[in-house]
């Protein structure tokens, strides 16, 4: 176990949020329920769904190193 201090609750609240962003959007049925606009003959349903993942991976390596911190040894 290392001796890194915890972050602080700003970084913690920060964390939060952004993780329950990537939790909540994709619950948000009407934002992609549809076929258009096509993208490269892709419908819309397809590829946000492709975007959505992209973004939760991002979303979730920022929420990680918000809270890890930049301080490793």
């Amino acid at each position: 176990m290392t001796d890194r201090p915890m972050p602080g609750p700003g970084r913690l609240y920060a964390a939060g949020v952004i993780l329950a962003v990537a939790i909540v959007v994709p619950l948000l049925t009407w934002t992609y329920a549809k076929e258009s606009p096509d993208l490269a003959g892709i419908p819309f349903f397809f590829w946000y769904q492709f975007l959505l993942v992209i973004l939760s991976v991002i979303l979730t390596s920022v929420a990680y190193w918000l809270v890890q911190g930049r301080g490793r040894r």
